[in-house]
């Protein structure tokens, strides 16, 4: 049964700044990570990221004098919501990334718009297949992957399981995209089904992180990691998620899928701008192409070059 959503139309300026703002944050969580793998295992990494959302996001809620629903069918959602968004495309992407370069990993998981299209054409009543949006998203893995260069691509049939679960984890995080639509018809505020999403996804992955990393007989981190993995926690997830469902609320998954697009550019302008790192042509062609796609899937583009 498909679920009713928005329809199909061009994004508003508010949605548009909101999603920049979501790029950021999750282009920022790169850098978050850097910092702190080098002192913590991956699983206590995204266990600490989740958990300590869920705090945060907690305490927020009871500032605003909300708290979680206690129904069941509600927290049914949130667990299979964590499963889509957290934990499933967390694994995958971790295991993936220990056998293939970054910059293939990036573009296998930028193919995150071109699954949700399809899902939401077959899945939805009304975020269908258009062919600006396939147009668009063509357009923008072409980005992505002039972007991060063709040498990324020389891996490209070597570790075939580890790109499948790239791409496996690309296609959760589409699916995820259609089931959160759900919390709107059911009623749920943003914040409510972020602070939801990620607690379901702490009580979810804090087994993995206790069997594989053991974190007890792990060193303490320093400072600087500490504040990473805070960073990581309340910009790069409680904050990023509620904008998240903010997003797929009102402009729909699909729309809420080109934050994938954007997220390479945020963070390769956070490590030119913040780390000193160089930009090279290679980085503005792709963002220019990047553009173009987001113009296309928004229609624009080709409302300007049609003929009057």
């Amino acid at each position: 049964m498909s679920i009713p959503a928005t329809p199909n139309r061009p994004m508003s300026l508010v949605e548009w700044g909101l999603l920049l703002a979501l790029s950021l944050l999750w282009g920022g969580s790169f850098f978050f990570t850097g910092i702190a793998i080098e002192a913590l295992p991956p699983f206590t990494i995204v266990l600490l990221r989740v958990g300590l959302a869920a705090l945060i996001l907690l305490v927020v809620l009871s500032f605003h004098g909300q708290s979680l629903p206690r129904e069941p069918r509600l927290w049914a959602a949130f667990f299979g919501m964590g499963l889509l968004n957290n934990v499933t495309p967390f694994c995958l992407i971790v295991w993936g990334q220990t056998e293939i370069a970054s910059g293939l990993a990036a573009i296998l998981n930028a193919t995150t718009p071109l699954w949700t299209v399809i899902a939401a054409h077959f899945l939805t009543a009304e975020e269908r297949m258009t062919g600006n949006r396939l147009a668009g998203v063509l357009i923008g893995l072409a980005g992505v992957a002039v972007m991060v260069g063709p040498q990324a691509l020389a891996g490209l049939g070597a570790q075939l399981a580890a790109q499948l679960a790239v791409l496996g984890a690309a296609i959760s995080y589409a699916l995820a995209a259609i089931f959160g639509r759900r919390f709107r018809i059911l009623g749920v505020p943003p914040m409510v089904t972020a602070t939801g999403q990620v607690t379901a996804s702490a009580l979810m992955l804090a087994p993995a992180a206790i069997i594989v990393d053991r974190p007890w007989t792990l060193a303490m981190p320093s400072l600087p990691v500490w504040a990473a993995i805070f960073g990581l926690a309340a910009m790069s997830t409680a904050l990023a998620y509620v904008l998240y469902f903010r997003i797929l609320t009102t402009a729909g998954a699909t729309n809420l899928a080109l934050v994938t697009f954007l997220i390479p550019i945020s963070a390769i302008l956070l490590g030119g701008f913040v780390l000193g790192e160089r930009l090279d042509p290679k980085h503005f062609a792709g963002m220019v192409l990047i553009g173009l796609a987001l113009m296309a899937i928004d229609g624009r583009l080709f409302r300007r070059l049609r003929p009057a």
